[in-house]
């Protein structure tokens, strides 16, 4: 399986999630404003060797929060900016975010279902699904990349207890530093 992270090339794009990867969760509740948004250690310096690595990178993130009124869009909007601001200072980057705030898991946009997904497609038009990796820390993460035609990673930063090996799951990391530097060693190496 780590044939698959040799083939990556310059024209490879990252869908990545948020919450459990990039910070952490809060355990059946939601990050409701940026005083509680706590990045996981090692993430920033993975974000700059993804950064180097995917010429575009995409966040996909559900977050009911916003459908049961617990925060608004602009509560989602200054976490995401203060987040994506951090991430840039050290010279990482997200090129764009999705949310889906619905309540209704048939909703297109909410993952496991691929609507983020082309959504990004839409407004990158160079992205190809066959040529994309998520990486989540949820099995609705991996069957969100799975539905989309893309390949899987899966971080163990809140469910570790997912079986392994699985079929939604093509590689799996502790965390998102892991699964950067694991990256960076095959492309280094091929």
């Amino acid at each position: 399986m780590t044939d698959i992270l040799k083939s990556i090339e310059k024209d490879w794009t990252l869908f990545i999630d948020r919450d459990g990867v990039i910070n952490h969760e809060k355990k059946e509740d939601y990050i409701l404003n940026w005083s509680e948004f706590r990045f996981y250690d090692g993430v920033t310096e993975a974000m700059q060797i993804l950064s180097s690595t995917f010429p575009t990178i995409i966040m996909v993130t559900n977050q009911r929060g916003i459908g049961k009124g617990l925060m608004t869009e602009d509560d989602l909007h200054t976490i995401h900016s203060e987040m994506a601001s951090t991430i840039t200072n050290a010279s990482g980057r997200i090129d764009k975010i999705y949310f889906c705030s619905a309540l209704d898991n048939e909703c297109f946009e909410r993952k496991p279902n691929p609507g983020m997904a082309h959504l990004a497609k839409k407004d990158f038009p160079h992205i190809d699904f066959s040529k994309s990796i998520m990486i989540g820390n949820k099995l609705s993460d991996m069957q969100f990349g799975r539905n989309a035609g893309m390949y899987t990673i899966y971080v163990d930063t809140t469910n570790p207890e997912v079986p392994s090996p699985h079929p939604s799951i093509d590689l799996r990391y502790p965390n998102l530093y892991e699964a950067a530097k694991a990256i960076q060693a095959a492309l280094t190496e091929s």
